[in-house]
């Protein structure tokens, strides 16, 4: 039985495994989807967008959508260039970004990102939310001003019976990811650490760390994102 497809991706013919997303297929193959709430090993739920490719002039997400044979993508072209840059910019000033006082600058993919897509003056108006900051957890610091909504934390970050350590709380424009009270106090060192780096911004901070990485010789200070895939 044959278990591959083909399909192209801007005129590239893509061998893959059946069952593979577009993402997936196309990290295989070294080609660069930028994307930040899908993560490895968790159900995607694209919510993010940035992934949306065009299939049969169709914008669909490339985390969820699972390839098919003669399926013909686009992905590297000026409009979804556009697409993808208006979304980091809405990130950008639906927030309180400041990268320069962020111990994640160098090492978060939306900066860099942003670096990729070459946002200089985003085009929407900021709305600088008033937004908080939970330090109340022995081990590690939430900071809403930073939060992407990609659900990254909620997806990855459980205890040994499954239950999630962030969850949803409000509705609406006033929706924030929260660290649940109870459970943060008696967050092991382990979880706490790999929820700061399964978060792709700054959102969240293992404490007593800070900038323990010199500037220079962060992971997007010298190669930009995507560089580990292309080819």
């Amino acid at each position: 039985m044959n278990n591959t497809v083909k399909f192209k991706i801007d005129g590239n013919i893509v061998t893959a495994e059946k069952g593979q997303t577009i993402v997936e297929a196309a990290h295989a193959a070294g080609i660069y989807i930028p994307t930040l709430c899908n993560f490895k090993g968790v159900k995607p739920k694209g919510c993010c967008r940035m992934c949306s490719v065009k299939i049969n002039s169709r914008y669909m997400t490339a985390c969820t959508t699972p390839v098919s044979d003669g399926m013909e993508v686009e992905n590297n072209i000026d409009e979804l260039v556009d697409m993808r840059k208006s979304i980091i910019e809405l990130m950008f000033v639906s927030g309180n970004h400041f990268c320069p006082s962020c111990e994640k600058s160098g090492n978060c993919e939306l900066q860099a990102l942003g670096y990729r897509y070459q946002m200089l003056v985003p085009r929407f108006p900021f709305s600088f939310p008033q937004k908080g900051i939970d330090a109340s957890s022995p081990k590690i610091m939430k900071d809403q001003n930073r939060c992407i909504m990609c659900k990254r934390c909620m997806k990855t970050i459980k205890d040994e019976n499954g239950k999630n350590y962030f969850a949803f709380k409000n509705r609406s424009n006033k929706v924030e990811v929260v660290l649940d009270a109870e459970m943060g106090k008696t967050m092991p060192d382990d979880l706490a650490k790999l929820a700061m780096e399964n978060c792709p911004v700054g959102s969240i901070i293992y404490k007593e760390i800070g900038y323990n990485e010199p500037i220079g010789t962060r992971k997007y200070d010298k190669t930009p994102i995507g560089s580990e895939i292309e080819v």
